[in-house]
């Protein structure tokens, strides 16, 4: 049997053969190297490959390089045991993760964490070699959202540890849980400018709900199981365990390390029983009560007490992005398409997981109303009057404190049911009503280029009602939101509180391979503007070398929220420097980007039409590898006219938002102007108003 060396250390061999693949779990074979003076092959006919470093900080690595070696097959055994009773930092880390109910590890190796990922696999922990840090920060996070267990981003130290922080920022502000692993330089050359030195502990703080190295080696797996349930206890964020270089080669001895019991689930906190019926007495006096179900509900997944609620009330609840699927959009009582009003004139609001931040307007008029009252139910008692003091505060777990309102309700003589014969009732169906022929004559349009809401009707016939939406970009995810309703709970990811763009393809590599291990029939669709496309798109490799199925589908309008035509871009480009003459909304017109995913080996369609992208979705779900189906969509495409306009502190108004007031113009050199996108902070509130009414 011949190998071809790719390098050895003291308790790594990292081996290429052409007939197996090159991991511990898939041969479950070992390699009983040559022994014999360094310099010498027993091959005779083979040759030394190249020389390497010395032996240091006793971590022997072989002088000489060979291009073969005989080996002989015997049964696998952890890395720990090939040193008898000594284990080393890399194994007692990943062995610390695996107790700690660990499943899946993203990120990218080097320098000093090489090890780290080799023993993970050898424990049993699925590794994920991503293309950037930022996108396995926001892998490992959403395996957190969907599964209420943290997963790990691994990443090397300094810059690698930098680019993890945006995941870490976004699992902060989204309340998902996540771990963060980074190796560092080795601690004898801290303050002496070794490479890539960095004090990430103290980066890390700010990112996170725990930031720490380990003392010792022993003492690795308490610092894990306090991450592990820091990360999930309370409202749930990122934690950060920082490994120097010298403690993941060190060995300790398997018997003083101090290995943690599993974590257990956390504890349910439950509301105060009389402000449970404050509460009770507050929705059954209202006359226009509301349900906003937000992404704390999702999480904690709460589908099975809010559905008896809702259908034994009556009451009738708006979903926000990430609540959309706890109860199916198709909900006779879901009014999310006419959102607006619903929040204008509720005079009872009960939050049930969602905050009053920039996403919900910070629940101030005009949007909603001045005298609403706002039963608020979160998990963290610091959320409790955030910008709005509320009029019942419930503290605890949304899943136990939703059993309790309805515990309350089965004991009252008087069953309380929403009439849906009265006015408030009345008002919201004539809105939806009137919402749905206005987005349905938009559907219907057909024009090439498409606009958006022609191109998004046929995805949403195709895909099928059970998989998974990932949702990214700004006219994209915004209309995306009505047009591809969710059914099940948990089945949409975008980008969320943080407003993150860039964490699409990172989502959807995570949802593919969770679904390929838990719930292999379901499929995962990636919607993507062109420009949120851009920030992760090398990840279609990942998804390529995988073997993952993921649908990306790209609207390419050309640009920024706002496009280009393609005799604007000529003209700017005509006209001298297009450093100078460009918009900073553009993109270049009518990228290729199927071909990228073509030149991974996936499946790759280009479509203007509405019969173009049918064909594309049916041919695309009936593969079994990654596809890009790219939709072009007319640049001058936006959402549907928004009915209120957004007033300012210093007594501006936008107008009416997104299509009045002042605007952005392209200044030609004859003197000619082209409207290019207005009011300028409506940018901002394409994401905030949502789909508005």
């Amino acid at each position: 049997m011949r190998i071809s060396w790719l390098g050895v250390s003291s308790n790594l061999i990292v081996a290429k053969k052409s007939n197996f693949e090159p991991t511990l779990k898939s041969t479950r074979k070992k390699l009983s190297v040559f022994q014999g003076p360094l310099g010498n092959c027993p091959n005779k006919a083979c040759g030394p490959l190249a020389s390497t470093g010395k032996i240091e900080d006793k971590r022997v690595v072989a002088n000489r390089l060979f291009s073969c070696v005989t080996v002989k097959s015997t049964p696998v055994k952890k890395m720990a045991d090939l040193s008898g009773d000594d284990i080393d930092g890399a194994t007692i880390l990943v062995r610390a993760l695996k107790q700690q109910g660990v499943e899946y590890m993203f990120g990218i190796v080097g320098v000093p964490v090489i090890e780290v990922g080799m023993a993970a696999q050898a424990e049993g922990i699925k590794f994920v070699s991503m293309r950037n840090e930022q996108a396995a920060s926001y892998a490992a996070s959403a395996i957190g959202y969907l599964t209420r267990k943290p997963a790990v981003c691994l990443v090397v130290s300094g810059p690698g540890l930098v680019h993890a922080l945006a995941g870490m920022a976004n699992a902060m502000e989204n309340c998902w849980p996540l771990i963060v692993v980074g190796g560092s330089c080795d601690a004898s050359q801290e303050a002496m400018g070794g490479f890539q030195a960095y004090p990430q502990v103290e980066a890390a703080r700010q990112y996170s709900k725990f930031s720490a190295r380990p003392s010792s080696l022993e003492n690795i797996p308490y610092y894990v199981e306090k991450a592990v349930r820091e990360s999930t206890y309370g409202r749930p964020g990122a934690c950060y365990i920082d490994i120097s270089g010298d403690m993941v080669g060190a060995k300790a001895k398997e018997s003083s390390v101090r290995f943690m019991p599993a974590c257990p689930s956390p504890p349910l906190t439950y509301a105060d029983p009389s402000k449970i019926i404050e509460a009770i007495d507050l929705i059954t006096q209202a006359e226009k009560p509301l349900l906003i179900i937000g992404k704390g509900a999702s999480y904690a997944q709460a589908e099975g007490p809010l559905a008896t609620l809702v259908d034994s009330t009556g009451l009738p609840f708006l979903p926000t992005p990430m609540g959309k699927g706890l109860l199916p959009d198709t909900h006779p009582q879901c009014v999310a398409a006419a959102r607006s009003r619903a929040l204008q004139e509720a005079d009872v609001i009960v939050l049930l997981g969602a905050r009053l931040n920039w996403m919900l307007h910070f629940g101030a008029p005009p949007r909603f109303h001045p005298e609403a009252k706002i039963i608020q139910v979160d998990i963290k008692m610091e959320e409790m009057g955030n910008n709005v003091a509320p009029a019942v505060a419930l503290v605890g777990d949304i899943k136990a404190v939703v059993s309790q309102i309805n515990e309350e309700l089965q004991k009252r003589k008087n069953v309380f049911k929403f009439s849906l014969q009265s006015a408030w009732w009345k008002t919201l169906s004539k809105k939806l009503e009137a919402n749905q022929l206005n987005v349905q004559e938009m559907c219907n349009d057909k024009t090439v280029p498409l606009n958006y809401y022609a191109a998004y009707a046929e995805v949403q016939r195709a895909i099928p009602q059970d998989c998974m939406i990932v949702n990214e970009g700004s006219n994209t995810m915004d209309i995306g939101r009505t047009m591809l309703p969710n059914i099940l709970p948990r089945q949409r990811l975008d980008a969320g509180t943080f407003g993150t763009m860039g964490v699409g393809l990172g989502f959807a590599l995570a949802a593919a391979i969770y679904y390929r291990d838990h719930m292999p029939k379901r499929r995962v669709v990636c919607v993507e503007g062109d420009s949120a496309f851009g920030f992760s798109g090398m990840e279609i490799e990942t998804m390529a070398r995988y073997r993952l199925p993921v649908i990306i589908v790209v609207f390419n309008n050309n640009g920024i929220s706002m496009g280009i035509q393609d005799e604007m871009w000529n003209m700017a480009e005509e006209n001298g420097d297009l450093l100078l003459n460009a918009p900073p909304t553009s993109l270049q017109p009518n990228t290729r980007y199927e071909k990228m995913m073509e030149a991974f080996g996936g499946e790759g369609y280009f479509c203007r039409t509405a019969e173009e992208i049918r064909n594309s979705l049916k041919a695309a779900l009936q593969s079994n590898k990654p596809t890009v189906i790219n939709i072009m969509i007319n640049p001058m495409a936006q959402r549907k006219t928004q009915e209120y306009a957004l007033s300012y502190s210093d007594g501006s108004s936008t107008g009416d938002a997104g299509n009045g007031g002042y605007g952005i113009y392209f200044l030609w050199p004859d003197g000619s102007t082209t409207r290019i996108r207005g009011p300028v902070r409506d940018w901002t509130c394409s994401y905030e108003c949502g789909i508005v009414s």
